[in-house]
């Protein structure tokens, strides 16, 4: 995998499980020293292969237990259009991941709100008011059946 050897994928596998392990915790797993998963960390971040490390939060327990994932179509697709829609929409705090597709949307978002009113008042004065919506069609989860952050590596 573009360079990686055994113990990158060991370390990349261990971060995935859990980003709050220390180099000392990593090094004493994996047989290494402490120096040199520190350098392969710093490696991995460097060459893009980590992006961030974050804590995974429920949104239930922050009052943003409502999810939906809402197709978008546009009127039409110049480079003008999409950017704009793409600067507009990461802004908004509700959408918490945005994917520009291919097929029969043009994008699909994940939105966070407290409940089916919030999510109304991010619908109303929020998406709906941005040139060029055509047509929005939201799904909302009823319940969460599997969602793991971890690529198979």
């Amino acid at each position: 995998m573009h360079g990686l050897d055994p113990t990158d994928l060991q370390i990349l596998r261990l971060l995935q499980q859990d980003a709050s392990l220390t180099n000392k915790e990593i090094a004493f797993k994996l047989h290494k020293s402490v120096a040199t998963i520190h350098e392969r960390i710093r490696r991995l971040k460097d060459q893009g292969f980590i992006k961030k490390v974050v804590a995974i939060l429920d949104g239930r327990k922050l009052e943003r237990g409502l999810i939906a994932f809402s197709h978008v179509l546009l009127t039409d697709h110049t480079k003008e259009t999409l950017d704009q829609f793409e600067k507009t929409v990461t802004c908004f705090p509700e959408v918490m991941e945005c994917f520009q597709m291919t097929g029969t949307v043009d994008f699909i978002l994940r939105i966070a709100t407290i409940d089916m009113e919030a999510y109304r008042d991010f619908y109303r004065n929020k998406l709906a008011t941005l040139p060029n919506i055509s047509t929005v069609q939201s799904f909302f989860v009823l319940s969460d059946v599997k969602s793991e952050t971890a690529f198979p590596i």
